[in-house]
């Protein structure tokens, strides 16, 4: 049985021991270890099911700690760290060795950031190690944004749920870096592109093809339900699919001819923000109902309707937009 509480003090003997313990952030829970302990980090590796070669976050309290772990703090990642921390903005930036390779899947960059929220941050402030801290589900799957998603998905293994409630942002980070003097977007996130620029000017999404993730959160298929989620014209979807248990999951109506319980919107009054909240809790509530397929759409593609949408669309088994 998988213990739960509010305990700081018993999150950071548990992480000192080389324990997982789930920490709450903003963006969604963590599955939290000391980054510097090699044998804790590939704990995680092995109960996410995660690939070896997919980099983890690193997350401490203050800017002057990270730079104890990275060899240098370019002007443009000051400006950003500034403007952005405590938030869900992560930072690649080139790692001193005092960083084992697993952590960051042998690349020469780690991603850091430090997380809004006040728990977390009274951890990180007890400890002179940072934590690395994947999102808490099996690889693959719809991250947790409430203990009970954790408790659904793991039995064992994990020492401590710290247990702040619902997470205020629900979709992960958004992961910035720098190369040839452009900051480039690796992963949209909870900092929309708008804020971005409105801070550091011009950034560009990453688009290189890459046979391996240089961050988190890159890979195309990525916080899925185990249910087909289908993405399309939702109406147009119904009748397509007419002859199976359809659950729908929409930005702020309902459908006719499909049963209110299995339908949920996101927002009734067109709140992104709030969409953005209760994206990964709608998907779980649906993988968990009677039903065979989840139909939804994708939302207006501004703000973090854009991060947003890049979660939909990795966590769709079909795109018939």
């Amino acid at each position: 049985m998988i213990k739960v509480g509010k305990s700081i003090n018993e999150s950071v003997k548990n992480l000192i021991n080389g324990e997982i313990v789930c920490i709450p952030t903003e963006t969604v829970y963590g599955l939290g270890v000391n980054a510097l302990d090699q044998k804790a980090v590939a704990k995680v590796f092995k109960l996410k099911k995660r690939p070896y070669f997919d980099p983890l976050i690193c997350h401490t309290n203050s800017i002057e700690k990270v730079k104890l772990f990275v060899k240098n703090f370019p002007r443009k990642a000051e400006i950003l760290a500034k403007n952005f921390w405590p938030g869900p903005l992560t930072i690649l930036l080139e790692k001193k060795n005092i960083i084992p390779d697993i952590t960051t899947s042998k690349l020469k960059t780690v991603g850091f950031r430090i997380p809004d929220n006040k728990l977390t941050l009274s951890i990180l402030e007890k400890i002179d190690f940072p934590i690395a801290a994947p999102s808490a589900n099996p690889f693959g799957y719809i991250s947790p944004t409430l203990p009970k998603h954790i408790l659904d998905m793991f039995k064992n293994d994990i020492s401590y749920v710290l247990d702040d409630g619902g997470c205020n942002i629900g979709i992960e980070s958004t992961i910035v870096g720098f190369e040839d003097k452009k900051t480039l977007v690796y992963r949209v996130g909870g900092i929309t592109i708008e804020k971005l620029e409105s801070i550091i000017g011009e950034v560009e999404i990453f688009k290189k093809n890459t046979k391996l993730p240089i961050s988190s959160g890159m890979l195309k298929n990525h916080y899925s339900p185990k249910k087909d989620l289908i993405v399309g014209e939702i109406q147009s979807l119904i009748k397509k699919y007419i002859n199976k248990k359809i659950g729908i999951m929409s930005f702020n109506k309902y459908y006719k001819g499909i049963d209110l319980k299995n339908q949920i919107i996101l927002s009734k009054n067109l709140n992104l923000e709030q969409a953005s909240r209760n994206l990964y809790k709608s998907l779980h509530l649906l993988d968990n109902m009677n039903v065979d397929i989840i139909l939804t759409s994708l939302l207006p593609n501004h703000g973090i309707g854009k991060s947003i949408n890049d979660r939909i669309i990795k966590a769709s088994k079909k795109n018939e937009l």
